[in-house]
Order: C-alpha cells, then structure tokens, then sequence
C-alpha cells in the first residue's frame, strides 16, 4: 500500500509550476519575447491546468484535514482560488490582468514553504 504522504504533496508542487509556468509564458508574450499568435490555446491551457490543479490539491489537502501538513498547505493556498477566479475578467491588455495574477503567487509560495516545513518529512 502506498504512504498518502508521498503522494499527495506534488499536487501542490504541480499546482504551483503550472501556474509558474503559465505567468512565464504570459510574461514572454507581453513582453514580445515571443510570439503565440499561432497557438494562444496555449496559454489558456496552462490556466486550465493552474486551476484544475489547484482545485485538485485543495480537494486532497482539505480531505486530510486542517492539522495535517497537506491541510494546512490547501489553508494556505485556498486565496488563490479568488484571483484565479477574476483573471479571465481582468482584461488581457493593460496592467490589470499581470496584477490580479501575480496576486496569487504569494499564496503558490505559501503552500510550498507548509510543505517544505513539514517535520514529518524529513524522517
């Protein structure tokens, strides 16, 4: 049978480099680094997957309960649900919608560190 402990905790992590990724890539387009007129679906993907994964890994850690390390990590990045929530109406020109992204990255960052902080895992 396989330890949940190990299992559960890269959701976050996968959470969190989806939407890394996603704010990269929305990063090199605005700045013209590159260009995606050929294939924007991408971009659009990549939130998708930033919030199917998100939802995921707040399902897995709010099944564990509020006291287990994965609980506490989805207490910590249950906020971002709201920006996550907003961007597709924040306008994609402009400085609103970078803003109301990156507000979500403290929150990424937060469930990463209940994680990392965890004294059951280092055993």
């Amino acid at each position: 049978m396989r330890d949940r402990r190990l299992v559960t905790p890269p959701l976050f992590v996968l959470a969190a480099l989806s939407y890394l990724l996603n704010c990269a890539l929305g990063t090199a387009v605005a700045t013209k680094a590159i260009d995606t007129s050929r294939f924007r679906w991408l971009h659009h993907a990549l939130f998708v997957l930033t919030c199917a994964t998100t939802a995921v890994a707040l399902g897995s850690g709010i099944r564990s309960g509020r006291r287990a390390p994965r609980g506490r990590a989805a207490v910590a990045l249950a906020p971002a649900v709201v920006p996550l929530a907003v961007i597709p109406f924040a306008g994609t020109r402009g400085r609103r919608h970078p803003l109301v992204a990156l507000s979500a990255a403290p929150f990424f960052a937060a469930s990463l560190v209940v994680l990392a902080l965890d004294p059951d895992r280092r055993k």
